[in-house]
This record gives C-alpha cells, structure tokens and sequence, in this order.
C-alpha cells in the first residue's frame, strides 16, 4: 500500500524533503514509518521523544496501524511550553479560525465580531519583533500543516466558550514571510464582561503556541534557524517506540 508522508519545520530539512509517497507492506505501522526514516536520518532516532506523528490529521500513536492513501505527518515541537490538556475537535462545523497569507486586518475582526450586548472586546496581536537572544532579526517566515492547523484552533475556540464567560471568538494566524512589526496572529475575544475575555485570551493564545502545529525560522544576518519549540503535552504520543523489526520500502 501507499501512503502520503509530510515533514514540517527542522524534520523537512533533515529528511531533505518536505513530503514523499512511501510505499509500505499491508499492516503496517507507524513505528514501521518511522523505522523507515530513522535508518536514512540516525538524528531523528535521536529526537524521537520530542517528535509528534499524526494520521489523517489526528495525533496518532506509533502502534497506529496504516491504511491506503493514509497522509502521515512528522511534526516537531512548536513554540511554547507544555499542558496536560489534550485537544478536541469541535462538535459544531462552524469556523472560529483562519489562515492566512496577507497582512491582518485587526480592525475589520474586531468590527465582525462585536456586537450591541458585549461589555469587552479584548484583542491581543503577536508581533513579529526585531531581535531574539541578543541576535537582530531580519523577518520570520511561518509554516503550517494548515489543515491540522484549522481544526486545532477551531476546537481551542469550542473549548474557550465552554471554559469561560465569553459570547464569541476569533483566531487568525498568517504563514509566509512577515517582516518587523507584522503581525503574526490575532485573537479577538468578545463577552457581556472583562474578566472572562482576558482571561480567555491568554488561555487561548498560551494554548495555541503549545499545541497548534504551526513553525517559525528566524532569519539573521549570519543565518536562519527554525524556532526552538518545547515538548509536546503528555497526551500527545511521539514517535518514541518505535521498536518494530520491520522497515518500509520506497
């Protein structure tokens, strides 16, 4: 059978490629993808605890059995620190978030959102600065497995109006090369009353850098490197155990 295999971020450039059609016997795992991977690259053997692997879009463990026409994605740490909180995808079809390539019109959101009966509308905006550890930055370029992008931050939005007094939400975040000043992402929350829309705020935007499968390189005037990114929360499974004796064939 064939399935579909992505990297994202600093996995697509030690695997030399950003996706690839791999051919694998019937039964077979994701512990026989990474297996595959690991005798090219010894180095993801070496990151497998901090690597993630999803299929069709969905965390997966390394026993996850494949199937044909499966996508497969190697996903390394985004930026942020950790939660125990797993994600859900919402029950409901409507759309809280965006993706996008052009600049953020923070004003047209926040006139979309508000409505007569709020109390605060309360904005926060991710902005691209210009330096990091002490190095002046030129721009960012941002990268996304966008699909899995949108559902994460759909279900976060599900999960703030559950969690918190709020009435609505938005979550825009833009991908490509943004320069200084730019804005990156943007979070709109709207309720009767303050203390629920700040504080749903910095839930959702903490929550998005931990989880949200979406990678930023920093570009200098002596190179660029790929953000470092801190584990993925503990429900989340790696790669590692990976320990079938099998390997995959292209």
């Amino acid at each position: 059978m064939q399935v579909r295999v992505l990297f994202f971020g600093m996995l697509k450039d030690l695997a030399g490629r950003d996706g690839e059609v791999l051919q694998l016997p019937e039964h077979a795992t994701l512990s026989d993808v990474f297996m595959h991977y690991e005798e090219m690259n010894p180095r993801l053997g070496e990151l497998a605890a901090s690597i993630a692997i999803s299929v069709n879009q969905e965390f997966a463990g390394p026993d996850s059995s494949l199937r044909e026409g499966d996508e497969v994605a190697f996903l390394p740490p985004v930026s942020g620190g950790s939660t125990d909180r797993q994600i859900e995808m919402p029950a409901q079809s409507r759309r809280y978030a965006s993706i996008i390539r052009e600049k953020i019109d923070t004003q047209a959101v926040l006139t979309r959102l508000k409505q007569p009966a709020d109390g605060a509308a309360v904005v926060f905006e991710g902005i691209v600065r210009d330096n990091t550890r002490g190095r002046r930055t030129l721009y960012l370029n941002y990268e996304s497995y966008e699909e899995m992008a949108l559902k994460q931050m759909d279900a976060l939005a599900e999960q703030s109006l559950q969690r918190f007094s709020i009435r609505d939400v938005a979550i825009v975040h833009r991908l490509g090369r943004l320069e200084i000043g730019e804005t990156s992402v943007l979070i709109v929350v709207a309720s009767a009353h303050r203390a629920g829309a700040f504080d749903a705020c910095r839930w959702l935007i903490d929550t998005l850098k931990r989880t949200v499968p979406i990678w930023k390189k920093e570009h200098f005037e002596d190179g660029a490197v790929w953000a470092d990114g801190e584990p993925f929360p503990s429900g989340i499974p790696r790669a590692e155990g990976s320990h079938s004796g099998r390997s995959a064939s292209k």
